[in-house]
């Protein structure tokens, strides 16, 4: 099989694709994150996937790249990772009692073949939470690099009412439900 490149070096995808056993390298893709005028939260996080595995294939010719990228949208809106303690908590606190939306995009591409792409939608619905609910989780957690700023594979998840999800790793970064299908579609053996 040709080389399996991961184009993130984000330590979650990472964790994540190994789930599935193949060997695979890593590589920062060098792409412009930047939403499109008028682009809507969806077709953002399929165009990044998509731009991230293109730049890495564009390096790597011969190998099979992965990318993938994540959006939330809240009311309409995309949500970026917060960066910080009080923009975590601030976010956190919009979403208290509400659902947002996390558009997860993945594209296996291979330099001079169509890519193969998938896009998953998992809603996550927020309890209600207090100022000092939100303030120690945010100190225990320090999500700062996370969409939504929480994990929910780790306490995140206490924040939750419900998650409507057809794959539970989507939320985390990478679906792996349509990643292992691609990977199958391109040729890779998996069970």
């Amino acid at each position: 099989m040709p080389a399996l490149i991961l184009a993130s070096t984000s330590v979650y995808r990472r964790e994540l694709l190994s789930r599935l056993r193949l060997p695979f390298e890593t590589a920062r893709p060098d792409s412009d994150e930047t939403p499109l005028p008028g682009e809507v939260p969806a077709a953002l996080a399929r165009r990044l996937a998509q731009a991230k595995a293109a730049a890495v294939a564009a390096l790597h010719p011969g190998a099979w790249v992965i990318g993938s990228d994540q959006v939330a949208e809240f009311d309409g809106r995309p949500l970026g990772k917060p960066g910080g303690r009080q923009a975590a908590i601030a976010q956190l606190a919009g979403m208290s009692g509400q659902r947002v939306q996390f558009h997860t995009g993945v594209c296996l591409i291979q330099a001079g073949q169509a890519p193969l792409q998938a896009l998953d939608l998992t809603v996550v619905e927020f309890r209600a939470l207090e100022l000092a609910q939100i303030e120690r989780y945010v100190d225990a957690e320090q999500p700062f690099d996370c969409a939504g700023s929480f994990k929910s594979e780790g306490l995140g998840i206490s924040l939750f009412e419900a998650i409507d999800s057809r794959d539970p790793t989507a939320l985390v970064g990478l679906p792996l439900i349509a990643t292992a299908r691609l990977l199958r579609q391109a040729g890779f053996e998996l069970p």
